[in-house]
């Protein structure tokens, strides 16, 4: 396959960008789309040319890092899928595909296609742990998890907060992103104790970031790699309202 990308280069965070028009030659249908930045920044190093920036780690769709943004879609264009399991038999030889970074204000570009995604770290900072001392670790069946309940967090603590939300809603909201961090520990019983503070702290924190408003549009949970529903969002909002009203009546 021979393929034109279309990439975002960004010298600074205060420089000005353009997207820049690179072919790529000889790329397999198995590779992944990460793979074929690989051979695209060979052959620019090769050239005495700058390679193209790009955050990426574990290259297994579970750390999150590969934030790119792929003809206009966060991850690219296959459903549940990271943009490094992303494999090029999703494309045709040929075409020609847009390579951007994460476009949100919150998300502050540091070169070409990274992105500092800091903000997504201070809203798990402001709660997204339990405090209470346990000591060493206790007997696994001393504390008794419902099936409902630990599906449930599991579902939540799938997000690997790669900020495909944020860069798929049209506000860019971190929404379904603080909701599944506050969920996967709310929803235990480990974590119910601190339940209240950790949903007004968690969303004090997102709201103080510069992040957009969420008026259910619902793309953040179709761009979510990791399939989570766009239901933790209402379950949010309703303990946030809870904990709020608590918070009052008690004059804190």
């Amino acid at each position: 396959m021979e393929l034109t990308l279309r990439v975002w280069r960004q010298p600074g965070p205060d420089a000005d960008g353009e997207m820049r028009t690179y072919t790529v030659a000889d790329v397999s249908p198995d590779m992944s789309f990460l793979e074929v930045l690989d051979v695209l920044n060979e052959e620019l190093a090769a050239r005495g040319e700058e390679p193209v920036a790009f955050d990426h780690d574990c290259r297994e769709g579970i750390c999150g890092a590969c934030s790119l943004v792929i003809n206009g879609e966060p991850h690219g264009p296959q459903k549940r899928t990271t943009a490094c399991q992303l494999h090029m038999r999703h494309f045709a030889d040929g075409d020609v595909i847009d390579v951007e970074p994460w476009r949100a204000a919150a998300f502050p570009v540091v070169r070409d296609l990274v992105v500092d995604r800091g903000a997504l770290d201070r809203i798990v900072g402001a709660g997204g742990y339990i405090t209470a001392p346990t000591g060493s670790a206790p007997e696994a069946h001393a504390t008794p998890v419902a099936k409902d309940a630990a599906d449930e967090a599991f579902t939540a603590a799938a997000c690997i907060g790669c900020g495909a939300c944020v860069a798929a809603c049209p506000n860019a909201s971190a929404m379904l992103f603080t909701a599944a961090k506050i969920k996967h520990l709310n929803v235990l019983p480990q974590g119910r104790p601190e339940a209240g503070t950790r949903v007004l702290d968690m969303v004090a924190a997102m709201d103080a970031e510069d992040f957009g408003g969420c008026t259910n549009v619902g793309a953040c949970a179709t761009a979510c790699p990791k399939g989570i529903p766009v239901d933790v969002i209402t379950e949010m909002n309703r303990d946030w309202l809870k904990a709020a009203a608590r918070s009052r009546k008690s004059g804190r």
